[in-house]
């Protein structure tokens, strides 16, 4: 049986999958089955922020010796070192970390650690947002998921962008209630088509949620680890969070692991009565994949912020000059870009003849696709990447 064959048999999904089979992956390129070369500008949508197949990390990963399993009760030595890890990179006085299998569950932690604190069961985020599939990753996500589940957690008030002074004034009339235990959003909302909110709203946003004692969470499960141009996109906004969510470019795309880390006040009210438990969270080889990647990452920090704002630059300076069919608004910030138009479909046919061509990108919906290519891609093969799309695109 073919793989397309297995796969549509036995692999639940929700949209058929694309006649696509990777079988290599090599810096910011993807090889298929049929030996054909693709240019990746989705890296996992901001998974491999260095690149796939990185010699110094796949090095140490192969020459740890790990145990295969250790229990959530045991103590750990590379449990102990990733967090420390976290802990001193992190912005503010975030300090203690739950283990995470993923982005899902680094949520699904926060929003329980916001309610154990401050006993409060209602939140705020961001219309259209995304956080993830679970139950309550959804119920804090977009409106449109209750046309599908209809009895998701009723308790989120929604707030819609822009996200500007009217925003927060809209927040500030929703914290008066008294009632929300946490906002919770990206601090660059990647899943609106890279969507930048006004630095007054965020520096209103961390004040208000101080004065009404509503904790702030800061989702970077994809913006984190150097996608923005900053280490978090926090930074941009001198943002200090109470708990914030991390997954995907954690570990590069070398293992599967997400973490929630959160004040030592937030994170001590989980204890004992309202402890988060994860069999597989910060599996052992996956741990010692993000320590690896996490490293790399600080180590070539100021090398991998200049060419993620100067390649920034690029691309926003080439896809302005693209002569789409339709009007279109480019966002950018770092490396996570999206393009917007009117007119309904045509970000669907470039991302499918793109990929006809040789270059993977995501589109959002049908009116956005998004790029977010490796933070150390080098011009050439950015370059090679546009033409096509702008070639794709006529």
């Amino acid at each position: 049986m073919k793989v397309k064959e297995s796969d549509k048999k036995f692999l639940a999904r929700d949209l058929p999958a694309e006649d696509l089979e990777i079988i290599k992956s090599d810096g910011s390129f993807l090889f298929d089955s049929k030996g054909k070369k693709y240019i990746d500008f989705l890296m996992g949508w901001c998974v491999g922020n260095i690149g796939w197949g990185n010699k110094e990390i796949k090095k140490k990963i192969s020459q740890y010796k790990c145990p295969d399993y250790v229990n959530p009760a045991y103590l750990y030595k590379s449990w102990a070192e990733l967090a420390k890890l976290l802990a001193q990179i992190t912005p503010g006085n975030l300090q203690k970390s739950f283990r995470a299998t993923g982005g899902t569950e680094a949520v699904e932690i926060a929003l329980q650690a916001a309610m154990s604190h401050t006993k409060r069961y209602k939140f705020i985020s961001i219309e259209g947002s995304y956080h993830g599939h679970s139950i309550g990753a959804m119920s804090v996500g977009s409106s449109d998921f209750r046309s599908w589940y209809k009895n998701l957690l009723p308790n989120c008030y929604k707030i819609k962008p822009p996200l500007d002074d009217k925003a927060a004034d809209q927040l500030e009339t929703l914290l008066k209630e008294g009632d929300a235990a946490a906002l919770i959003m990206e601090p660059i909302v990647c899943n609106l088509g890279v969507e930048i909110p006004k630095k007054e709203f965020m520096s209103r946003a961390q004040a208000l949620c101080k004065k009404y004692g509503t904790l702030l969470i800061m989702d970077e499960v994809a913006t984190g680890f150097g996608r923005t141009g900053k280490l978090f996109a926090s930074e941009h906004f001198g943002i200090k969070p109470d708990i914030m969510c991390l997954a995907k470019g954690i570990t590069g795309g070398y293992g599967g692991l997400g973490a929630t880390i959160a004040t030592e006040e937030v994170a001590k009210s989980m204890e004992y009565e309202f402890s988060f438990y994860s069999t597989y969270g910060w599996y052992p080889l996956s741990t010692e994949a993000a320590i690896a990647n996490i490293k790399y990452i600080v180590k070539h920090k100021g090398q991998l912020e200049k060419n993620t704002n100067e390649m920034s630059k690029y691309f926003v300076d080439r896809l302005s000059h693209v002569k789409f069919r339709y009007p279109a608004k480019i966002r950018a910030k770092g490396l996570a870009i999206g393009v917007e138009f009117e007119h309904a479909g045509y970000a669907n046919q470039i991302v499918a003849k793109a990929q006809k061509s040789g270059v993977l990108f995501s589109p959002l919906n049908n009116k956005i696709f998004t790029l977010f290519p490796a933070l150390n891609i080098e011009k050439k093969v950015a370059k090679k990447g546009l033409d096509i799309l702008e070639k794709v695109a006529l």
